[in-house]
């Protein structure tokens, strides 16, 4: 196990259901980031396949002018979910709970998770699903900044400084055997971390961890 039991605790340990319970119609993340986002989901991507974003919310950043099969959506707010004009299909599961995915193998070219992998507290399980799930040759995207719900986050991310928390994700990848090498792609920020937080355009810090099914 790549966690030990201590690394897997929230500060707020009650049921994620309730905590997100009501909907947030507001982006976690700048402009900036977004824009990189969906640059590199513009690279990887590929047209008319199939989508599965993962953690999701109302809204998916993916690039405007690119049509896919079907994109399938997952999260713990319908509300929403169903606010999303992106998605075709979705179904609300809380994965810490229950990590194993009601999809079927092989059934996606991609899977996207974008600024929620820090509260995922069995990632083990939850990347062997990602694997189980993705077609072979198809890619996952785990995309995430400094931003967080602090209260939610696992303790192994809340301790980690930005490079830990990269080598952490990498690791979830190589405890699942068939993964390809991971990739890191960064875009790092020079604004103070106070402007950062203030919101101040491209102060948020980029990164994404990319690999592939062998």
């Amino acid at each position: 196990m790549i966690l030990k039991p201590d690394q897997r605790l929230k500060l707020d340990d009650t049921n994620d259901k309730l905590f997100y319970d009501y909907p947030r119609f507001v982006t976690h993340v700048d402009e900036a980031f977004i824009k990189q986002l969906t640059d590199v989901y513009r690279d990887r991507l590929k047209s008319n396949t199939r989508i599965l974003d993962m953690m999701s919310s109302w809204v998916s950043h993916l690039p405007e002018e690119m049509q896919f099969a079907h994109v399938e959506g997952h999260g713990l707010n319908a509300e929403e979910l169903a606010r999303n004009p992106r998605l075709n299909h979705y179904f609300v599961q809380d994965i810490n709970a229950n990590p194993q995915l009601p999809l079927q193998d092989a059934e996606f070219d991609a899977v996207l998770n974008c600024v929620s992998v820090q509260y995922i507290q069995y990632p083990e399980a939850v990347f062997t699903e990602i694997h189980r799930i993705l077609k072979p040759g198809g890619v996952a995207i785990i995309s995430f900044s400094n931003r967080m719900f602090f209260q939610k986050a696992i303790q192994a991310w809340r301790d980690a400084s930005e490079e830990a928390r990269v080598e952490l994700v990498k690791s979830y990848f190589a405890s699942v055997p068939g993964f390809s090498t991971p990739e890191v792609i960064v875009h790092k920020s020079n604004t103070p971390p106070v402007l950062q937080w203030l919101g101040v355009p491209g102060g948020d810090p980029f990164y994404a961890v990319v690999a592939y099914k062998g």
